[in-house]
């Protein structure tokens, strides 16, 4: 049985609407749960300007809050096996909500917790939090010097940002 015409022309724009409305809230969604390009790059001269002033050099990377690249630098004289190590600590902290230093000290207490998917057990990978505490926005991951410089830079550039490295609760 074949459908009237006019069902089907108001049958497809409903699906059209519908298509529409979810397609908008899909992408405020995505815009809402991720640091936008502008904050990122902040995040990462943020960084960059801190290790220039200690002459370090590292690889810095910047993801979103599901883990994928926003932005990167290699700086002059960071080793390039650095930035995978570097993009390995921004995924595990913006997967976790929490930095890879505290991962290091769960390992040592949470036998098996280092096995987990996504764990990265040295320092350097700090989750960005939005302005208020509240939303995780991202994560930055620093890697070139010793663990601890490498998170003391990851910091130093959200705070550079006016965001912060830790969920307030």
């Amino acid at each position: 049985m074949r459908l009237p015409s006019r069902f089907t022309a108001r049958l497809m724009a409903l699906s059209i609407l519908v298509t529409g409305i979810a397609t908008t809230a899909s992408a405020q969604l995505m815009t809402e749960r991720g640091i936008d390009a502008a904050s990122a790059q902040t995040v990462l001269q943020g960084c960059f300007a801190d290790a220039e002033a200690k002459q370090q050099r590292f690889s810095i990377i910047v993801v979103d809050s599901g883990g994928h690249l926003v932005a990167a630098l290699r700086m002059q004289g960071a080793r390039p096996g650095n930035t995978a190590f570097a993009t390995e600590k921004a995924k595990a902290a913006a997967l976790w909500g929490f930095a890879t230093s505290r991962m290091e000290r769960s390992a040592e207490n949470l036998p098996g917790f280092a096995d987990a998917p996504a764990v990265v057990t040295v320092a350097g990978g700090v989750p960005i939090y939005s302005a208020d505490g509240k939303q995780i926005l991202g994560a930055i991951g620093v890697s070139g010097g010793a663990p601890s410089a490498d998170e003391a830079c990851a910091k130093a550039g959200i705070t550079a940002a006016g965001l912060q490295a830790e969920r307030v609760r």
